[in-house]
């Protein structure tokens, strides 16, 4: 499919802010829509669920920077770690230009020390992020100004759209990176559908960069995900106050509570919004009617951890050949560089 198409299909417009940053929407997302539709099916089953997707409206996302520098949080501190003696170790994969494509728009820290990895090799940078948020068009301000050499190129879509623009835009190698341990919230299949998408969205020359949690003590995953500051409680209640923000919703936070447990079995923590008495919730915009008991569980997010042959496992089966793998001094976490096993 041609780039035309692509845009043609998606319905983009194109946005430009100035020389050195534009962005691209497409019309086919309307999160209103995709919010009262997914809603009413994942409410409506017996086992009630939200997808973790809609936690990041602008106060969810604020939250989750907060929990990132909490002490118990030791994911983003020990991802950044890693990234730090990448340095003189990432350009070694990366003998000519490369683009940069981030899942997920990046203000933070560790998008900054991938820039400057590239700042550091081409005289011109190119950053493509994309999010189904509009929030990387407040993001992009920042970095600019920090980065003169850099120019943006954000892509307001699902990552599945975006990396299907990325691929089709013109013939430049890419290098396409998920950081943050965000795969962790794709159950297994799920999570091998995109990685396989993310394969064939690349080329031959491309390269792929992704942060993964590994499998720990128990006492550090629970702990992670349940800070005695109770921000991770907040972020996680948060997505009720945005359903009724949006969607004229009722919920009375005050009658749930964070519920965050590692299920050993699954190797994975799950988080819940657990109800503390017998309540009915009315979403006015879904035409929903909840009945909720006291103590039924509303999952909100799984975060997956792996073993190291569990990661082999799995992108050796989607098509990856595995070109380097780093680690923490506490083997807490891994950022895998990968390329297309061809």
């Amino acid at each position: 499919m041609s780039l035309k198409s692509i845009q043609k299909e998606r319905e983009y417009t194109k946005f430009v802010v100035d020389e050195r940053l534009c962005y691209y929407e497409s019309s086919k997302n309307k999160s209103e829509k995709t919010f009262v539709e997914e809603l009413s099916l994942s409410l409506n089953q017996k086992h009630k669920s939200i997808d973790p997707k809609f936690f990041y409206d602008k106060k969810g996302s604020k939250l989750f920077e907060d929990i990132c520098k909490l002490p118990e949080y030791y994911l983003t501190r020990t991802e950044i770690s890693i990234l730090t003696q990448l340095q003189d170790k990432l350009p070694t994969y990366m003998n000519e230009e490369f683009r940069l494509v981030e899942l997920g728009s990046g203000s933070s820290y560790k998008t900054r020390i991938l820039i400057s990895i590239l700042e550091n090799m081409h005289k011109q940078i190119e950053y493509f992020p994309i999010d189904i948020s509009k929030i990387l068009k407040e993001s992009a301000v920042t970095l600019l100004d920090n980065y003169e050499n850099l120019r943006m190129t954000g892509i307001i879509d699902t990552y599945e759209s975006g990396l299907d623009f990325v691929k089709n835009y013109d013939n430049k190698k890419n290098l396409i990176v998920f950081l943050g341990s965000s795969f962790g919230n794709f159950d297994y299949k799920p999570g091998l559908r995109f990685l396989d998408k993310i394969n064939s969205s690349m080329k031959d020359d491309d390269l792929f960069l992704i942060g993964l949690d590994l499998v720990k003590d128990k006492d550090v995953l629970e702990y992670a995900y349940n800070d005695s500051h109770g921000i991770t409680a907040q972020f996680n209640l948060n997505v009720l106050s945005r359903i009724n923000s949006e969607l004229d919703s009722n919920f009375n936070v005050d009658k749930f509570a964070h519920h965050a447990v590692y299920n050993e079995a699954e190797n994975r923590v799950e988080i819940y919004l657990r109800s503390l008495e017998n309540q009915t919730v009315n979403i006015t915009k879904a035409g929903i009617a909840l009945k909720i008991k006291q103590n039924e569980l509303i999952h909100t997010e799984n975060s997956y951890k792996y073993t190291i042959p569990k990661i082999k496992e799995m992108f050796s089966s989607t098509g990856f050949r595995i070109r380097d793998m780093w680690f923490d001094e506490k083997h807490y976490f891994c950022l895998i560089l990968l390329s297309k096993n061809s």
